[in-house]
């Protein structure tokens, strides 16, 4: 995981996906699935519900590039800010960023 964010209405990761035993990446449909699916177990046992939380659907970006990495690094870590919910990065208790990452390090310290 490189970045995420959870705002009040929907959610953005930035991850790396890990690999299988054949040495390939997972897919995103059974990352998404995983994701999905134990944050509605857990989400629902909280509010004593049942029933769907997500959209059958997500959008999903594959960044091609370093510059494409950085856009949606930034995107995530400054949607609350976009949005009005904090005033800087430090300021919004759901997001999260690896700045131990060299790549993700060198995009913080650039802003």
């Amino acid at each position: 995981m490189h970045a995420f964010v959870v705002m009040p209405d929907h959610v953005h990761m930035l991850f790396t996906p890990l690999e299988n035993e054949e040495g390939s990446p997972y897919s995103l449909a059974k990352i998404m699935n995983g994701i999905k699916g134990a944050s509605s177990h857990s989400v629902n046992k909280l509010l004593r519900r049942k029933g769907n939380l997500w959209e059958p659907e997500s959008f999903d970006r594959i960044p091609r590039s370093d510059g494409d990495f950085a856009f949606r690094y930034s995107y995530i870590v400054e949607n609350p800010i976009a949005a009005g919910l904090a005033k800087g990065p430090d300021d919004y208790r759901w997001v999260w960023r690896d700045s131990s990452q060299p790549r993700a390090a060198a995009l913080h310290a650039s802003k």
